[in-house]
């Protein structure tokens, strides 16, 4: 019988602090999930340009009301730091800079997958709901749909719902906003 091997989980803090002292490279593409560094898919064509066009979209939609937050990290919770593609965040007297946006910050929360579909889906979404995070989106490139969760209730979303090409999406939290499936999907 082997001996039981301790597993440490990293703080957010600690995360950022690494980050800070060069642990990581430029470019190294990774989360904090659950206290663990995640390493994430890299980014095709495809995910990158719709990444742009979705923050070139909602900037214009929102007249610059909101925060555009690309790629950047929102701690949702002591063990938990990911990266989303796009936070929709409230504008904050001094901006972010002597933080990073947490959960009362976010209006909506923007996945887009090419190759990571079940893992955002099973992992990151539900963590959005566990932080109270309103609204998040899973842009599934695969199946050309939107999958929309809303109002997160004891740590789940209470409504999902998924949206086809030809249809358009109203964020909640964004009242006069309307994008169609079609633009974002390209």
């Amino acid at each position: 019988m082997g001996m039981a091997l301790a597993v440490h989980r990293f703080t957010a803090d600690q995360f950022h602090r690494m980050g800070e002292a060069g642990v990581f490279h430029e470019g190294d593409r990774v989360e904090l999930i659950d206290g663990q560094i995640i390493e994430m898919t890299p980014i095709g064509p495809r995910h990158a340009g719709c990444v742009k066009e979705l923050a070139g979209l909602l900037y214009r939609a929102t007249g610059g009301r909101v925060v555009l937050s690309v790629q950047d990290p929102l701690v949702l919770g002591t063990h938990q730091a990911p990266e989303p593609d796009v936070a929709v965040l409230e504008r904050r007297p001094g901006g972010y800079r002597t933080r990073h946006p947490g959960p009362d910050d976010v209006l909506l929360v923007i996945e887009v997958a090419d190759t990571s579909v079940e893992y955002d889906r099973s992992t990151k979404i539900p963590r959005y709901a566990r932080a109270g995070v309103p609204e998040a989106w899973l842009v599934n490139l695969p199946a050309e749909v939107i999958e929309v969760y809303r109002g997160p209730v004891g740590g789940r979303y209470t409504g999902t719902n998924t949206v086809s090409r030809g249809a358009t999406i109203q964020p909640l939290e964004l009242p006069g906003v309307e994008l169609t499936v079609d633009e974002i999907l390209g």
